[in-house]
C-alpha cells in the first residue's frame, strides 16, 4: 500500500469520527435531561425506572476495586463514551498529521483501534431505547456493531504487533480482509440478550469467561511480539511500544466498563499517554528509513 492510498484511510477516518462525535453530541441534548433526573424524587421517566431496577453492575479488575467504594454514576458512564469519541478524532487528526509523510507498516493498525473507539457512541442507544422504546432489533444491530468495532479494535494491535516481528506486509487489503472477518466471525457467534445489559451500557453476553479469556490472550501476544521485535529489528524503542500498547489496554478497559466517577479519568490518561507513546515511538523508529 502507498502513503497516498493509508493517508486517504485516514481521511476517511478523520471523516468517520467527526460525523460520530456530532452524534453524540446531538443525542446528548436527548439523553443528559433523563440523566439528571435518575436518583432525584422525580424518578418518573422509564429511563430512571429501567436504569434503577435489577441492573448489575458493570465487571472489570479496576471496576471490581472502586465499585465497592462508589455507587452507580450514569453521567460518569457518559463522560467516558464522550471522552472515547473525542479521544478516537483527535488521535487519527495527530496520527495523520504525524505520518503524513513517514512509511511504518504497523501506524495503518494503530489507527484502526483509534478509530475504533468512535463506536463507543453506540453505546447511547441504551438509554435512547428506554426514551422512545423503539424495536429491540435496533439494539441487536447496535450490540453486533460495537462487538465488531472492540474485536477489530483489539485485533487490529495485535496485527500491528506481529508487523513489527516480521509479518510480511505486501498485501495490506488481504491482511484488512483478515481481520474483518475475523472479527465478523466471533462477533457473530457471541450470544447478545437485548434484554440484559449492565451499569456501564455494555450488552451482557453469555460465555464471557471465553470472551475474556480470547481478550486476555491476544492482549498478551501482543505485548510479547513488540519486544520479540527488539531483537527481529534491532530497536530498543519497540520496547517502548510494547509499553505504551500495555498502557492503552488498560486505560482502554478502565474506560469501556467504569460505572462511577473514578473510572473516566485515569481511563483516558491511560489510554492516552498509551497511544502517544507508541505513536511517538514508531515515528521515531521510522524517521530516517
Amino acid at each position: 500500500m502507498t502513503l497516498s492510498e493509508r493517508n486517504a484511510f485516514f481521511i476517511v477516518g478523520i471523516v468517520f469520527c467527526a460525523v460520530f462525535t456530532l452524534l453524540v453530541l446531538g443525542a446528548s441534548f436527548f439523553i443528559l435531561p433523563s440523566f439528571s433526573k435518575i436518583g432525584a424524587a422525580e424518578t418518573e421517566t422509564a429511563l430512571a425506572i429501567q436504569m434503577e431496577e435489577n441492573t448489575p453492575r458493570s465487571s472489570s479488575f479496576f471496576q471490581s476495586i472502586t465499585g465497592r467504594f462508589l455507587g452507580v454514576n450514569y453521567l460518569a458512564v457518559y463522560a467516558a463514551m464522550v471522552m472515547s469519541v473525542l479521544f478516537s478524532i483527535i488521535s487519527i487528526i495527530i496520527i495523520y498529521s504525524f505520518f503524513e509523510q513517514t512509511s511504518s507498516p504497523e501506524i495503518l493498525y494503530i489507527a484502526f483501534f483509534t478509530v475504533s473507539f468512535s463506536f463507543e457512541a453506540i453505546r447511547l442507544i441504551l438509554p435512547l431505547h428506554m426514551i422512545y422504546n423503539f424495536p429491540s432489533f435496533y439494539l441487536l444491530l447496535a450490540s453486533r456493531a460495537l462487538l465488531f468495532a472492540r474485536y477489530f479494535s483489539i485485533f487490529s494491535l495485535f496485527t500491528a504487533s506481529v508487523c513489527a516481528a516480521g509479518l510480511d506486509v505486501q498485501k495490506v487489503r488481504n491482511i484488512i480482509l483478515i481481520l474483518f472477518v475475523a472479527s465478523l466471525v466471533i462477533t457473530m457467534g457471541i450470544p447478545v440478550d437485548t434484554q440484559r445489559w449492565d451499569t456501564s451500557f455494555n450488552m451482557i453476553k453469555d460465555n464471557a469467561s471465553i470472551v475474556r479469556l480470547i481478550e486476555v490472550v491476544v492482549f498478551i501476544t501482543t505485548i510479547i511480539s513488540f519486544f520479540i521485535a527488539v531483537n527481529v529489528r534491532g530497536s530498543k524503542n519497540y520496547a517502548y511500544v510494547g509499553i505504551g500498547v500495555m498502557l492503552a489496554m488498560i486505560g482502554r478497559n478502565i474506560l469501556l466498563n467504569t460505572d462511577n466517577w473514578a473510572g473516566p479519568v485515569p481511563g483516558i490518561l491511560l489510554l492516552s499517554i498509551g497511544t502517544w507513546f507508541v505513536c511517538s515511538k514508531l515515528h521515531k523508529i521510522y524517521l530516517w528509513l
